[in-house]
């Protein structure tokens, strides 16, 4: 076979599974955000159909010889070829080991479990969902045996989302963040509290929505690119980066969820509308890993929709819009409110400096689920017993506990650990943009273009063409280091609380 033949052949088959792909994603978001309750069924169907195709289309040894041929001429091949083979490579070794039986039942096992959580979030019954989740949990292990019978179960499917951070890893990680930061949870505990009560009054939900679209404009976010929609629990997906969707959830009584909801998977999606326009359809469009993903949000969200610049920036619209409810309040106030320092339930809705223990708890016990010393059944009571060993709070129901998030529902195991580690990225990537640039200053005067051309030459134009330990190095010039994100929780929230 002609190299470039090979090259070809290749291309034009990412290229209809990049269109199944589209077409799964489609429907997926219209799970989420606005088909019929008893739809799922049949999208599930659907869903299993059309993956059962995409699987044989790229899980057979026509394409097998193919990708071998091509991972034998690597260096002859462009670098974004070169990565695009090495991804499909690494996705067929395995996926080639699963029997695609078993892969189209959990697939189908995925999008009913997916409805029957928000059912069960709704009436706050764990037992509904249960049943459904140890399906995915015994599917799961079951695939990693498959694909990789030489690691530990829940390590490859850590690496699947953030490679080289297995256990071992985030074992030594997780204990530093540990060690530095509780005692300052402590010590805060022990201070004056910051009165935020201004933002639990009545917002009107309408109001929140136009405040919303205001949110995307301030970030740059083309509108004729990405739209906002509304779910019970905020997401994005990136088809191209000329149709990128985020969502959110309004709540009247709670006007900063809806706010950094926005600003964080803006960061998401400003990602995703700033790759490379070669990479338009390829395998290579997305993110460079989940962890540089939630870097870019909890970027956004924290170091710049957290800081008082951004406040005042935006403060504003807020009182043109909520001119009653923030009658009194000022910049400085509404700053110290949205930074707010107290444990709380719920992960989505944690301060930024008690987050990561809301992500380690998950951890421990995805941990547990995989080597076989919890089970699904006794889920909600470790959970229960974790946050108040963690937190130091009562969990009072399931919608509130174990069922508030929905990663486990589409299987999603292995992909919490990214949130903290996208934190600590973000903290060490924006230690580095400081040199070259006055971030506050920018965001002062609302010109968030600055920051995001920065990010774009560095990070985002890339996609996956680089990894994540090659994006760090070029940020920053040295390897990942957690130092730069307790440092920077310290020195923030020390000055909040005047320690």
């Amino acid at each position: 076979m002609e190299l470039n033949e090979a090259i070809a052949k290749f291309k034009a088959t990412n290229k209809l599974l990049h269109a199944y792909n589209h077409a799964m994603g489609v429907m997926y978001y219209d799970i989420e955000t606005a088909a019929p309750k008893n739809a799922a069924a049949g999208f599930g169907e659907t869903l299993g159909t059309l993956s059962e195709v995409a699987y044989k289309l790229s899980v057979n040894e026509e394409n097998f010889a193919l990708v071998d041929f091509l991972t034998e001429h690597a260096l002859e091949l462009d670098e974004i070829t070169r990565r695009e083979v090495e991804e499909t490579a690494k996705e067929i070794r395995q996926a080639r080991r699963v029997p695609v039986d078993e892969y189209v039942e959990c697939r189908k096992i995925q999008a009913t479990a997916s409805a029957v959580w928000h059912d069960a979030k709704v009436k706050s019954d764990y037992a509904m969902f249960e049943p459904h989740l140890a399906k995915l949990v015994e599917y799961l292990r079951r695939f990693a045996g498959y694909m990789a019978p030489e690691k530990d179960a829940y390590d490859f499917w850590l690496e699947e989302h953030e490679e080289g951070f297995t256990t071992d890893v985030l074992d030594v990680y997780f204990a530093k963040v540990k060690e530095a930061l509780v005692p300052l949870i402590h010590a805060i505990a022990k201070r004056p509290q910051i009165d935020d009560s201004f933002l639990q009054k009545a917002y009107p939900i309408e109001k929140q929505r136009e405040f919303s679209h205001y949110l995307m404009e301030v970030m740059g976010i083309n509108g004729d690119d990405c739209t906002l929609g509304e779910t019970e629990h905020p997401f994005t997906t990136g088809f191209s980066k000329h149709d990128v969707r985020i969502t959110t959830h309004y709540h009247e009584n709670m006007l900063a969820s809806n706010m950094y909801s926005v600003i964080h998977e803006g960061g998401h999606a400003t990602y995703e509308l700033n790759t490379a326009d070669e990479l338009i359809s390829s395998p290579l469009a997305g993110g460079a890993s989940c962890g540089m993903h939630e870097s870019q949000s909890r970027f956004y969200e924290n170091i710049i929709g957290r800081s008082l610049e951004f406040i005042k920036l935006v403060f504003p619209k807020l009182t043109e819009l909520f001119p009653e409810q923030l009658a009194g309040v000022t910049p400085e106030m509404f700053y110290l409110a949205v930074n707010k320092a107290e444990p709380s339930l719920i992960r989505t809705e944690a301060d930024e400096l008690t987050y990561s223990l809301h992500v380690l708890i998950r951890y421990e016990l995805e941990k547990r689920l995989f080597n076989g010393t919890l089970s699904t059944k006794e889920l909600p009571s470790e959970w229960n017993r974790l946050y108040k060993e963690y937190l130091g709070v009562d969990v009072p129901d399931d919608k509130h506990g174990v069922l508030q998030d929905s990663h486990w529902s589409g299987g999603m195991f292995g992909y919490f650990p990214s949130y903290s580690l996208g934190s600590a990225y973000g903290a060490q990537i924006v230690a580095h943009m400081r040199k070259e640039m006055d971030i506050d200053g920018l965001v002062s005067k609302g010109n968030l273009k600055a920051i995001v051309d920065w990010l774009t030459e560095h990070i985002y134009k890339y996609g996956m063409v680089k990894k994540p330990k090659e994006l760090i190095r070029i940020c920053c010039g040295e390897d990942f280091d957690a130092r730069y994100y307790t440092e920077y929780l310290i020195e923030k929230f020390s000055n909040i609380y005047g320690l």
